[in-house]
């Protein structure tokens, strides 16, 4: 519970299939959390699509229960920050309706497109990297407007504006348009100037849609103030302070405390993400993985596989159906995992559960999720630990493609709730592994921003620096040699399905 009187800072963090609110004090302490699953469409093989309908019911509903879960008044609130998954494309006429479903970042119809532009340009990808620091993505804004332009013409004729996931909800809550400096440097744009670019607008084709794009602000700016109907719908005060907001990456990266040059951050969530702070942009190594501008000043430096916790769920949904919907579902995980030997008796299982491949170490569209060795002697306990294995080993390739020197790493995400996940990954990269305190960084980061919005932090980085101590795990001797003989297997089969990568 707040002291009374205390200021009060909300966030809201709209994921692609779970949007989340939470209250937060002056020192980041969680006071209340909500959340509400929503349904991601999948009509089509490689698309991915949200209503944005449900999607603006979804934020209102966590946002009036956010409230009500706090016990506080809603004028205790001193202001609103966003944060949401990134690129994709939510296309909304004149008045502001969306024409068709939200198009996700996870969503690869625009693969073709890509391919037949590469095929033209042998450039095309290293000009992208040159310019963003990102490989490009099936799901970025731009590939997806022009496969709009190509396949739904009729739609873009009626637009009025192209825009991210957060950049509606900002719409609904105050009326007014634009996006934030970290989305507009990955659609791809420029990550030197933190916005868009001409260049790759061009490389795109897209010279005429370029008007349908929104205006570019700080993340820790005020857009605008609660209107009346969204007061209405969510409870919260008429005139409260939004702040532009920032994407679900450099929104966890500050809610994590990872704000300063040299932090280094993995994300363990649906999507598995390893990367470190810089005070520079940095494109080493050249033509793979991410880079995200952060609000107020510095840059992540990231290598992401699309599929991680995901490929928990997968198996709890397909292996063993009748835990999955339990309460002790995560205990009945431990128990397989203590009745299984390291390395899950010569299984091995390649993380890779996305429709648009993988995006790093290496760039493979085509790569795919497969269990390898498995015999009569393997039981369902040995896939899920194989699935666990495969999982923290996807993840010791990515933090050794960036050639991390660091002392420790800070871990986040839902995976970082189970502690014998933690420690194999502690042992597998040896390094202190520090999961903060919390559990949701992405709305915390969004909490943060509002707060800088509106003055009560001097900046992005000193706001991040409240963020809490948490548990530590030290590498542990005891299970090293039989974790790296397992990890030496996992790299020989994942060279032979999808090549050798960096750092082998």
């Amino acid at each position: 519970m707040a002291e009374s009187g205390a200021p009060l800072y909300l966030g809201l963090d709209a994921g692609t299939s779970v949007t989340k609110a939470a209250v937060f004090d002056a020192q980041g302490r969680e006071i209340a959390v909500a959340e509400r699953r929503t349904a991601v469409s999948r009509l089509q093989p490689g698309w991915s699509e949200i209503d944005p309908h449900e999607a603006w019911e979804a934020s209102c509903a966590v946002l009036r229960e956010v409230l009500e879960n706090a016990g506080v008044e809603r004028g205790a609130i001193r202001s609103l920050g966003l944060s949401s998954a990134m690129i994709g494309a939510w296309v909304l006429d004149g008045e502001g309706q969306p024409l068709r479903a939200a198009i996700t970042w996870e969503d690869s119809r625009s693969q073709s497109l890509i391919d037949e532009l590469s095929a033209e340009d042998p450039s095309f990808h290293d000009a992208i990297f040159a310019s963003s620091g990102c490989v490009l993505q099936t799901g970025c804004t731009l590939p997806v407007l022009a496969w709009l332009a190509r396949h739904e013409p009729e739609v873009l004729r009626q637009a009025h504006y192209v825009i991210s996931f957060k950049d509606y909800l900002r719409f609904r809550l105050t009326g007014e348009i634009a996006t934030d400096r970290t989305e507009a440097a990955v659609i791809p744009g420029s990550t030197r100037q933190r916005t868009r670019s001409d260049d790759m607008i061009a490389l795109f084709g897209l010279q005429d849609c370029a008007g349908l794009l929104p205006p570019v602000a700080d993340s820790e700016s005020v857009a605008g103030l609660l209107n009346a109907e969204a007061a209405d719908q969510t409870g919260l005060p008429e005139g409260l302070p939004v702040a532009v907001g920032a994407g679900d990456v450099p929104s966890t990266m500050i809610g994590a405390g990872a704000a300063r040059p040299g932090s280094a951050l993995a994300v363990l969530g649906t999507a598995c993400m390893v990367g470190v702070v810089h005070d520079q942009p940095v494109f080493e190594p050249p033509g793979i993985g991410l880079l995200f501008p952060l609000p107020g000043k510095g840059w992540y430096r990231a290598m992401a596989n699309a599929a991680g916790t995901h490929n928990l769920d997968w198996a709890f949904a397909t292996l063993a159906p009748d835990l999955a919907d339990r309460d002790d579902r995560f205990t009945r995980l431990d128990a397989m995992l203590d009745d299984t030997p390291i390395g899950a008796s010569g299984l091995s299982y390649l993380p890779f559960l996305s429709d648009s491949g993988i995006i790093a170490p290496i760039v493979d569209p085509r790569a795919r999720a497969q269990f390898t060795g498995l015999a009569p002697r393997h039981t369902r306990a040995h896939m899920f630990r194989a699935v666990i294995e495969g999982v923290a080993f996807a993840m010791a390739d990515l933090l050794k493609a960036l050639s991390f020197q660091g002392s420790q790493m800070l871990l986040t995400g839902g995976g970082a709730g189970n502690n014998r996940w933690v420690q194999m990954i502690c042992d597998l990269i040896d390094k202190p592994v520090h999961v903060p305190q919390g559990s949701q960084f992405g709305a915390r980061g969004a909490a943060w921003l509002g707060a800088v919005a509106v003055g009560d932090y001097p900046s992005v980085q000193a706001a991040a620096e409240h963020s809490l101590t948490g548990r530590l795990f030290e590498p542990s001797a005891a299970d090293r040699s039989a974790l790296g003989d397992a990890y030496a297997r996992y790299r020989e089969v994942r060279s032979a399905h999808v090549g050798r990568f960096p750092n082998d």
